[in-house]
């Protein structure tokens, strides 16, 4: 069985995964107005990282700080936080590095950006660096498949550990915004001029986020097991459009559909949504929800807290979305007031007690890519 054997969050909601979801479950936002990039065409509403609090807690970890990028800082900061739980000694064989982002240090291609080697630009560089600073000897993976690449991620954690190569996986998804990225989003006019609302009725696109989050999994005898355990994974593409989702959310039901051979629709406690809270994609997901039989089960999304964190979002939502399961909570959706009548969910606006031991945390992305995963409480059964 493979579980969760440490976790960890930096965001603008704190710096460690506890202080994120007591944050997520008080309902507190940290989407705010931002002025921090400038000679942008329109404003910019965001959730973004404290730099000095960054730069201060990397200081105190690592006090030679200067050859490493803020995105680079905030990985390795994450890493360190969930092994600090997991008392797992990094630098072993048996550990595997994961390293997913969609962009990286993609600001670095900006001429006036000094200081860093072109290397720094490369995703297998990032993955190495994190790898190398905790002394680990494997030659990591990089993951970039849009916005699921943290799935895909602990997917391939799933099955380096599940063949018996590793013992540990370390997963990390990072991202860091910067004018290169945003301004791609603004020219989709993809985001909204005001904090989200996942699928709510008027709904006016997505906030970007930025983060660092990173799991341990960890290969274990079932009755040694505590915590959470990642039961499944599926990735699904339906090639749609290189920017639009399936009409009739074709990938994403394939997905769902392939991780229900694990559990039945009556067993999952909630489904975490991608909920981007961009008009399509949010009903995209919908029908696939509701094709898959899960139309009655709680349906979240996270995005009206974090923002969408991009590679980092699969990491960050799913350890949201374990602790949750872990605290026999579905969360509230921040923004949510009224849904479509069209495409009806069970969308949650408060808080919800449950006691059913899975959940299931769906993504979607650029070029019809589409993933689920299924995690269960083993507590619970």
């Amino acid at each position: 069985m493979i579980t969760i054997a440490g976790d960890s969050i930096i965001s603008s909601l704190g710096f460690t995964a506890g202080e994120n979801y007591r944050a997520v479950a008080s309902g507190q936002s940290g989407i705010r107005p931002c002025s921090a990039f400038k000679g942008l065409p329109e404003p910019l509403v965001a959730s973004t990282i404290d730099r000095e609090r960054l730069a201060d807690s990397f200081a105190t970890l690592c006090p030679r700080s200067d050859g490493y990028t803020m995105l680079e800082q905030a990985a390795i900061l994450s890493v360190a936080g969930a092994a600090a739980q997991a008392q797992v000694d990094l630098s072993g064989p048996d550990v595997l590095f994961i390293l997913s982002s969609t962009k990286g240090n993609v600001h670095l291609l900006d001429e006036n950006e000094k200081g860093f080697s072109p290397e720094h630009l490369y995703l297998w560089h990032t993955a190495r660096l994190i790898a190398e600073y905790f002394g680990n000897p494997n030659e990591p993976l990089a993951v970039s498949n849009a916005c699921i690449s943290g799935a895909c991620a602990q997917i391939a954690a799933l099955r380096e550990l599940a063949s018996g190569a590793y013992s540990h996986a370390v997963v990390v998804g990072v991202e860091m915004l910067s004018k290169f990225i945003i301004l791609g989003f603004q020219s989709l006019k993809a985001l909204s001029p005001e904090p989200c609302r996942p699928f709510d009725a008027a709904r006016a696109g997505l906030n970007l986020g930025e983060a660092a989050a990173a799991i341990i999994y960890s290969r274990v005898a079932a009755e040694a097991a505590s915590g959470v355990a990642l039961l499944r994974g599926a990735i699904r593409n339906d090639a749609n459009h290189i920017s639009g989702p399936s009409r009739t959310g074709e990938g994403s039901y394939l997905a769902l559909n392939a991780l229900l051979r694990e559990a039945a629709p009556d067993d999952v406690a909630f489904v975490n949504a991608h909920g981007t809270a961009t008009a399509y994609s949010d009903s995209m997901e919908a029908i696939a929800i509701t094709r898959a039989g899960l139309g009655a089960a709680a349906v979240n999304s996270l995005k009206g807290y974090f923002g969408h964190t991009l590679g980092a979002a699969g990491v960050l939502e799913s350890v949201i979305s374990a602790r949750a399961l872990a605290s026999e909570t579905a969360l509230a959706t921040h923004g949510f007031k009224d849904g479509e009548k069209e495409h009806p969910l069970n969308v949650t606006d408060k808080n919800i007690h449950t006691q059913k031991a899975r959940c299931v945390k769906m993504l979607s992305g650029f070029g019809g890519c589409n993933a689920a995963l299924l995690f269960k409480n083993i507590k619970k059964e």
